[in-house]
């Protein structure tokens, strides 16, 4: 019972975490601070039942989680947010939450053999990552023109949308990287990364397309919110279990 309780009460923080992280790309300490300190009343009652054997899964997945996300976010991996989220967790599930509801045992796929939930939910969260190249793909064939042809695998990671229509949008990033060359046309070349831009602050794009150096669209790809991916990783590690383990014994076992 108190795993549905714990669970229950997670759900809304990392709800709000998407929201957050949709408006405006960053998630404030204070939602995690607040899971945290409102969280420690189940962390204290599973203390006082499980005593010495919860206390070192609880330092135990508190130390692998944080060392892990430390990583990862001094890789550019994951943002700040993303990161404390992901310790919060760690320290309010170190035991893989098992329960029954209806008649069902979850998670339905079985208790993952590692048994540490977040990590579970950070490897759900990279699994439904990898979905969203074929997410984009899917809307670019429904939005398709023939200029998508000259450069068929940018439509996996970006789209093409007007210049004029980047002041109404957010959280953009151009796809190409423009330079001008000695005869005064403009090369364009993939940006890996995605090139962070204020369009307000870029009235140069308008001119080359006033000046025909560039036509009346551009590629750009969306700085998607990675607390979506964790919110589903923590939903399908609940239900399923470790979706990545399932399938790689289904690839096996085939």
């Amino acid at each position: 019972m108190i795993e549905i309780i714990k669970i229950v009460f997670t759900i809304p923080f990392l709800l709000y975490s998407c929201y957050s992280d949709i408006k405006a790309r960053r998630v404030s300490n204070r939602v995690w601070k607040c899971m945290l300190i409102f969280g420690s009343v189940f962390v204290f009652y599973e203390i006082l039942l499980g005593r010495i054997p919860y206390l070192k899964a609880l330092f135990l997945s508190g130390i692998i989680v944080f060392c892990s996300v430390y990583i990862l976010f001094q890789l550019g991996a994951i943002g700040g947010g993303d990161a404390k989220g992901l310790i919060v967790l760690s320290i309010l599930f170190p035991l893989y939450p098992i329960f029954q509801f209806s008649g069902e045992t979850y998670p339905l796929l079985g208790r993952p053999l590692i048994g540490l939930f977040t990590f579970t939910v950070l490897e759900n969260a990279l699994l439904l990552t990898i979905l969203v190249p074929l997410g984009m793909f899917g809307y670019n064939l429904l939005h398709f023109s023939r200029e998508m042809l000259k450069k068929p695998l940018y439509m996996f990671i970006g789209y093409r949308t007007e210049v004029s229509s980047l002041k109404n949008k957010e959280h953009l990033a151009l796809l190409e990287k423009l330079e001008i060359d000695e005869r005064g046309s403009v090369k364009k070349r993939l940006a890996r990364t995605g090139l962070d831009f204020d369009a307000n602050q870029k009235p140069e794009l308008e001119e080359y397309v006033k000046k025909g150096l560039i036509g009346k669209e551009i590629w750009v790809t969306p700085g998607l919110p990675f607390m979506l991916s964790i919110t589903g990783g923590f939903i399908t590690a609940v239900v399923f279990g470790d979706l990545i383990l399932y399938i790689v014994m289904r690839l096996m076992v085939g």
